[in-house]
């Protein structure tokens, strides 16, 4: 696959993302609603759509209709953008800048940005069970999400991550953290793919390993662009996870010793597609933007 067919098909699975956020913000978050003008600022307010792209290249991958899976790409885009929401409030990172403009409580107040976040949960979890794929696939992919994203995954790596603010983590903690922070939504959406394919083991399985081992490539790059980068480039501020004192591959392994690191998970990513063949290319590709990317 050529580069230009590469960026080629993301940004038609970013295209599909975005028709699908917009006609399922109309549908479950009326702009009547000021928590929902808060949750579509921030949902609608761009972003790579790493996961919902993931979504749809496991989908396609394993044989199923990308069309239909955009509702679980949407879904999925819309339960990370409130984990976002609420990781910039003042009781988190206090954060005041996303994706280049002013953090949803800052754009709005803390109680309309916190159930702005509410909202876009709630919406998530009706995006898939109304998504036109199996009922048998609906279910699934409620579960997978609900596991992902609570006290098994995303939200336990949340509450670590204030634990480690105050406390120096080990190698195996910062794993854990990120494993659960980052990578558990980034496991999800080649489960979710998979689901809305019914795919096999046999192509899950090679899916879910590439995943786990992209989530940390992609919590790594994070970790050194906000060494590295500036906030305009990023978008958001940088040098906040030093001004907080957490832990990071950085503050461990050195700025050489974490690009070192993340190249060792991006090699075990590809190693994990081998049996895939030639098909998961994309998937390879992808791989490689994740490990060089600036922002």
């Amino acid at each position: 696959m050529t580069q230009e067919a590469y960026k080629a098909r993301y940004d038609a699975y970013v295209a599909l993302t975005e028709q699908r956020l917009k006609t399922l913000c109309d549908e479950y978050l009326p702009v009547a609603a000021r928590i929902s003008q808060a949750a579509r600022y921030s949902l609608l307010g761009g972003g790579k759509r790493v996961r919902a792209v993931l979504v749809l290249a496991a989908c396609e991958l394993s044989g199923g209709n990308v069309d239909a899976a955009a509702d679980y790409a949407a879904a999925l885009e819309m339960l990370h953008c409130y984990s976002l929401i609420h990781d910039d409030m003042p009781c988190m990172d206090n954060d005041d800048m996303r994706r280049g403009r002013p953090s949803c409580h800052k754009q709005y107040d803390e109680a309309t940005a916190l159930l702005a976040a509410d909202a876009l949960v709630t919406a998530a979890f009706e995006a898939v069970a109304n998504a036109p794929l199996s009922a048998s696939s609906r279910v699934r992919t409620a579960a997978m999400l609900a596991k992902a994203a609570g006290a098994r995954g995303m939200l336990y790596g949340q509450e670590l991550d204030k634990r480690f603010e105050t406390e120096l983590a080990s190698e195996e903690q910062l794993l854990e953290l990120h494993r659960h922070k980052t990578g558990a939504l980034i496991l999800a959406a080649v489960q979710m793919g998979c689901a809305a394919a019914d795919a096999p083991d046999a192509l899950q399985l090679p899916l879910e390993q590439y995943a786990r081992e992209i989530g940390l490539v992609f919590q790594i790059v994070d970790d050194v662009l906000d060494v590295t980068s500036s906030t305009e480039t990023l978008g958001k501020p940088v040098g906040s996870d030093s001004e907080n004192g957490k832990t990071t591959f950085v503050t461990l392994y050195g700025l050489d010793g974490a690009k070192s690191l993340a190249r060792q998970h991006n090699d075990a990513a590809l190693k994990a597609l081998l049996p895939l063949g030639e098909k998961a290319e994309f998937l390879r590709q992808l791989a490689a933007s994740l490990l060089v990317r600036n922002k």
